[in-house]
């Protein structure tokens, strides 16, 4: 019954008539691939299925205004006007299917999109933490695990081993740089479980980066090692900010100016003070997970996206009601 309402209320267009204005909605998507089980114990729920991803793309060409970040943020900084119900498409962490089988679709519909960089996964070849913990904590044969504050969790089944991962996930999200790595690794060797190295294909080469600049999309930056920049100490998450910055721009040769904030566990995952951080560093915009989107006079340096469903219709019914001013 609720699917049938929201159809028929998208049917009606009600909800165009009632947009309150010229607006952008920045989308958030990581992973596609044709196949999105095969890795779902390190990937998790992040990935798109390929015919569906394709799907939603058809949408937004056909229905909405594909824009560039740079022509958004141009707009929120006094240029042009943006054109009513513009999208923007951005991937978060850098995995080689966004080069292999998301740009191949992009390119063909002409949509331009920015794709932000985990830096130390991409170099060290190793995804991005939540992963190899996810994974760790879904193929342990333990049955119990003791964590950092020497509390003890059970693992007798699927969801004690979720709570413990986002136990785990907690504590991680605060670290940055080598005592990160520590971190997951000694986890690992508890769990007596660490995703295997041929999973380090899943993160894009420099040279695969390389090729969506060349193909016209953006390149931003993701930090170095995806902690929470709202909870590490104020030096590492300049750190996290520059480092980034420099690597990516002595590998492509061309100024970053773009960040997306990673959000993987607990809030907030942004301030006021990184917000100046980011700022002080030459960022000219960073992405936020808080939900909504992008109006004249927003901040550049904490902008709201959407999180789309898996489902083109989904992904229409998040985006009217987004423009409508109304949650999703």
């Amino acid at each position: 019954m609720k699917d049938f309402a929201k159809k028929a209320i998208l049917a009606s267009r009600a909800l165009r008539l009632i947009s309150p204005g010229a607006s952008a909605a920045i989308l958030m998507y990581h992973s596609v691939m044709p196949d999105p089980a095969a890795h779902a114990d390190s990937l998790g729920g992040i990935i798109h299925a390929q015919s569906e991803f394709r799907a939603q793309m058809e949408l937004l060409a056909r229905d909405y205004h594909p824009m560039t970040l740079d022509a958004v943020v141009e707009g929120l900084n006094g240029g042009k006007d943006l054109p009513s119900r513009s999208v923007v498409v951005t991937f978060d962490d850098g995995y080689t299917d966004n080069a292999e089988v998301a740009m191949p679709i992009l390119n063909q519909l002409g949509i331009a999109a920015t794709f932000y960089v985990t830096v130390d996964c991409v170099e060290q070849r190793t995804l991005p933490w939540p992963s190899r913990l996810r994974f760790a904590f879904r193929k342990t044969k333990l049955r119990t695990w003791t964590d950092s504050r020497a509390k003890s969790w059970q693992l007798d089944d699927s969801d004690s081993c979720e709570r413990a991962y986002l136990a785990s996930c907690d504590n991680c999200c605060q670290l940055s740089g080598k005592v990160q790595e520590d971190f997951v690794r000694s986890t690992e060797e508890q769990l007596q479980a660490a995703a295997p190295g041929d999973l380090s294909s899943l993160m894009m080469s420099y040279d695969q980066i390389r090729s969506l600049a060349r193909h016209g999309h953006i390149v931003g930056s993701h930090t170095m090692t995806h902690p929470n920049m709202a909870y590490i100490p104020e030096q590492d998450a300049k750190a996290e900010f520059a480092e980034s910055k420099q690597h990516l721009e002595r590998e492509l040769k061309a100024t970053i100016k773009h960040f997306s904030y990673p959000c993987p566990a607990m809030t907030p995952h942004w301030n006021e003070k990184t917000v100046a951080q980011s700022r002080s560093v030459g960022y000219d915009s960073a992405v936020t997970t808080n939900g909504g989107v992008t109006r004249r006079g927003d901040n550049p340096l904490s902008l709201k996206r959407i999180r789309p469903t898996k489902t083109a219709e989904g992904l229409r019914w998040n985006l009217e009601c987004a423009f409508a001013g109304r949650a999703v």
